[in-house]
């Protein structure tokens, strides 16, 4: 058997006095899309963001996070990223002040090549706009320049936090396109709301439900039973969840929880 390139095992996180994970334990494969699913509030950005190290001050982290045999929690976040893990938040967090050229740079580390020529031909825009505030661009736009932040750089494992939340169909669309390239060649933890870019994408799925896991399997065996998603996700193997029928194929974006995670 293959190993994981991540295996999570009895993560427990509090933040503020409150128990948001209370013992999750999974594993992403080494190769594909490990999608990370559940309703609002239950604990997915605080998992990906724990990974990270990023829990907030006076938070505090507990269980095992591996890969390749080593421990990543209690490790500083920018030894994380040096060895190789990616991440795309939820939000962007672009530099607005700075220009689209200017931000790469920034993602750029030290002693190693950075990967300008496959940033452009997967974002032929950023280079025509290089010269541009970040923070004049559009949505879409943002949320290239955020993917392509990471891809700059050779990575073993991408953490890629809603990638599509409140964009227009279309950018939906190449967002989607662009992450299914970019799995071909490294695993993606991916959380994500939109089921039609998950039956796409994915290949695992993980569910959680206040703060645990409450299914883990294929992502086909999931979103082929309306049982299931209906139970799990509170919406049937075809819909897009309520919160994205604003418009056909956009997500609206949803109220902060957990104290700013999703």
């Amino acid at each position: 058997m293959t190993e994981p390139i991540l295996t999570v095992a009895d993560l427990s996180v509090r933040i503020a006095g409150l128990h948001i994970l209370q013992g999750v334990s999974f594993t992403v494969a080494p190769t594909g899309v490990t999608v990370l699913l559940g309703r609002n509030g239950v604990g997915k950005t605080t998992t990906l963001r724990a990974v990270l190290g990023l829990t907030p001050r006076g938070g505090e982290a507990r269980g095992t996070v591996r890969t390749g045999g080593r421990e990543l929690l209690g490790r500083p976040t920018h030894r994380l990223v040096r060895a190789g893990l990616g991440y795309v938040p939820e939000d962007r967090d672009v530099f607005a002040g700075l220009t689209v050229a200017e931000n790469l740079r920034l993602a750029e580390r030290r002693g190693a090549t950075p990967a300008y020529d496959r940033v452009f031909a997967l974002f032929p825009e950023l280079d025509r706009r290089g010269r541009q505030r970040a923070g004049s661009l559009s949505g879409g736009q943002q949320q290239m320049l955020a993917i392509g932040r990471v891809l700059l750089n050779d990575n073993r494992l991408l953490l890629v936090d809603e990638p599509t939340k409140g964009l227009a169909p279309k950018v939906v669309t190449e967002v989607a396109e662009v992450l299914e390239r970019v799995a071909e060649t490294v695993p993606v933890l991916l959380v994500e709301q939109n089921l039609a870019v998950v039956r796409r994408l994915a290949t695992d799925a993980v569910v959680l439900s206040a703060g645990r896991v409450a299914w883990a399997g294929g992502a086909g065996e999931l979103l082929g039973s309306a049982e299931l998603t209906r139970s799990l996700l509170g919406v049937g193997s075809g819909e897009v969840p309520v919160s994205a029928r604003s418009e056909p194929g956009l997500r609206a974006p949803q109220p902060r929880t957990e104290g700013g995670a999703a």
